[in-house]
């Protein structure tokens, strides 16, 4: 999609599709006023007409209005405030980007409301990436054809106007990283192996200017991640550990590192899962996508700042030769760790990538990881878990998340819940008991991070919609990073 901004008055802009909003008592926007002055007051009766109630997300196509230059008008909702809100701003995105789509429209040109303007683009750039991000790698012939619409232009009020091309390069850049994070996760898990996953930094390395480092098990065994190795050990497919780095910052400059679970595959290994719904996780690779998306936004937006990417890769599968509960591994940390539950494994391949992150003296280390189904039981889909070791490192993390519409909640860490892991047998168990079971779960990874801050993100209830007709991954929080990434430039 071609994304990109115009100084048209709305009347006079030639497109396939001009959208204007309306407010609740159909009360004209600024835009709207500018067509229906040029219709001679065609678009208010249209809308009176069609009792319009100006509802955020809901769509009206007019057609056949007289004195305007575009082909077709869309009058879109935007509600009783001033301006839309984030989640409004994106769903009015996606409603205009299906209208333009049914009406088999090239191009729509959109103007937001003359408040909140930037950042409703911002929004409206997802919400349309979103309504028109197709996957069909993997489909025969139900393919069906591409949507016709191409392009998506704003028209943006003159207050706007300076703000409007760096915010919208960054809504931009994001989609990008969401439509990756998305096609690495709605790829199946034969097709999507750690092998794969290593293959697919290489190339993206290559094609936006990134150092990558792609480790085999033999690399992987000499760093002495034993706590990861563990996971691998059920499995034919053959582990990768992989290592982003970009340098727009200064040399010595002290990194944000971020770190993402890539179980392509998690059967639960000899702590199996129950078959139903176990298709579900090959999206346990989510927070390893999520890092694959951040990384591509930041090298395209290229902000003067250092950022890693960590990837541990592999899957978690039953065998002969399978991680047993009560076996005991020794973490590169040298910390050691009885493996209870095997299909806790998601911490025992985050710990030992925690302990590589000290390497780098980074400011701050987020992982993200679809890590526990307690988490999804706590918060459902709407929020994605956060806990942190610092203060201010959940603040930003927070307000990126509310700016992009891609929230979190913040969740208690505290020492209390430690004595819950106690091991007779090692340093430390892998799971507690079922109370709180997202939070000693984080609390099992904080004790790998006592070198630097650090955020970890349980995506388990975010990352993919199981079930339905929009069934697939959807790309979060690939939004939220990339804004706390750039908010920290400013």
């Amino acid at each position: 999609m071609d994304f990109s901004l115009r100084a048209d008055h709305p009347s006079n802009t030639k497109t396939d599709v001009v959208a204007v909003a309306v407010h609740e008592g159909q009360k004209l926007s600024w835009a709207a006023q500018d067509i229906d002055k040029a219709s001679k007051g065609a678009l208010a009766a249209a809308v009176k007409a069609a009792s319009f109630a100006g509802r955020a997300g809901a769509v009206l196509p007019l057609f056949n209005l007289t004195g305007v230059s575009a082909a077709r008008v869309v009058v879109y909702g935007a509600g009783s405030g001033n301006a839309l809100s984030a989640k409004d701003a994106r769903a009015t995105g996606r409603a205009l980007a299906s209208c333009a789509v049914e009406l088999e429209q090239a191009e729509l040109t959109v103007f937001p409301l003359a408040e909140g303007a930037v950042d409703a683009m911002q929004q409206m750039v997802l919400g349309v990436s979103d309504a028109t991000y197709r996957f069909d790698e993997t489909k025969g012939t139900s393919t069906k054809p591409k949507p016709a619409l191409k392009r998506v232009r704003f028209g943006m009020p003159e207050a706007a106007a300076k703000a409007a091309p760096a915010a919208l390069k960054n809504a931009v850049a994001m989609t990008h990283g969401i439509e990756f994070t998305k096609y690495l996760g709605n790829l199946p898990a034969n097709h999507c192996t750690p092998t794969r996953l290593g293959d697919e930094a290489k190339k993206l390395a290559k094609s936006h200017g990134l150092k990558v480092t792609v480790m085999d098990r033999k690399a992987i065994e000499k760093l002495g991640m034993g706590s990861f190795l563990s996971v691998t050990n059920g499995s034919e497919e053959p582990p990768r550990f992989i290592v982003f780095e970009y340098s727009g910052g200064k040399k010595g400059d002290a990194p944000t590192v971020f770190v993402g679970k890539g179980v392509t595959f998690d059967t639960g290994g000899i702590s199996l899962k129950p078959a139903g719904d176990m298709d579900h996780m090959k999206w346990d690779m989510s927070g390893a996508g999520t890092v694959f998306g951040v990384m591509k936004a930041v090298a395209e937006l290229k902000p003067k700042q250092n950022i890693v990417g960590l990837v541990v890769a592999c899957e978690n599968m039953p065998s002969g030769r399978a991680t047993k509960p009560g076996d005991v591994f020794k973490s590169m940390s040298g910390q050691t760790i009885e493996v209870l539950n095997t299909d806790a494994e998601g911490r025992l391949i985050l710990c030992d990538a925690l302990t590589y992150a000290e390497r780098f003296k980074p400011k701050a280390v987020i992982d993200i990881a679809t890590l526990t189904g307690a988490c999804v039981v706590a918060l459902g889909s709407h929020n994605a878990g956060l806990f942190a070791s610092n203060d201010k490192l959940a603040d930003d993390i927070l307000a990126a998340g509310k700016k992009m519409n891609d929230r979190f909640w913040r969740m208690p860490l505290e020492e209390d819940y430690q004595e819950a892991l106690n091991s007779n047998f090692a340093d430390m168990a892998n799971v507690a008991g079922r109370e709180g079971g997202a939070i000693t779960a984080a609390c099992f990874l904080w004790r790998f991070t006592k070198k630097y801050d650090w955020a970890h993100l349980d995506i388990a209830g975010v990352a993919y919609k199981g079930s339905g007709k929009e069934k697939g991954a959807t790309g979060r929080p690939v939004a939220a990073l990339v804004d706390y990434v750039m908010a920290s430039e400013k």
